[in-house]
């Protein structure tokens, strides 16, 4: 009895963790991307930074893209400047440094600004700020925000 129990918890746990992960990103035969709105309201991506893979948060109300600071390291993100963030949570402490590439699929932006210790979920997790987002038209239409090469 127990190990049934067991396995339908386990089932149960794969299922919410698989039901709970953002949906991949569509790219449109043009180039743009298209990203579906997530069941918390928020819009995720995939990408990478200096070839490091990560998962985008949208973040239109930030300046700039920001990464923790594990991935900064994985990334080979070192030296900049040290910065203080203003967040929802409070002031925090990183560094300002530039990264080669920042993509999400085929939209690829070199030598930008990234912003370090933002504090994610995961290690991998990052925010999609304006300094990316402006090199594209940014359209949205109901659940699904579109990224369109300019």
């Amino acid at each position: 009895m127990a190990l049934f129990w067991l396995a339908a918890l386990g089932a149960l746990y794969l299922a919410m963790d698989r039901w709970l992960q953002p949906a991949v990103i569509t790219v449109q035969a043009d180039g743009s991307v298209q990203l579906q709105r997530h069941r918390n309201g928020h819009f995720y991506a995939a990408g990478h930074v200096n070839g490091q893979p990560v998962q985008f948060m949208v973040d239109t109300g930030a300046t700039a893209v920001a990464v923790t600071d594990a991935l900064a390291e994985a990334a080979g993100l070192r030296g900049g400047r040290s910065a203080t963030f203003s967040t929802a949570n409070g002031d925090r402490q990183g560094r300002l440094v530039r990264a080669d590439t920042v993509a999400v699929g085929p939209l690829t932006v070199h030598q930008l600004t990234v912003g370090t210790g933002y504090t994610g979920a995961t290690p991998q997790s990052a925010l999609l700020g304006q300094n990316f987002l402006r090199h594209f038209d940014v359209r949205m239409q109901g659940d699904v925000m579109e990224l369109r090469p300019r």
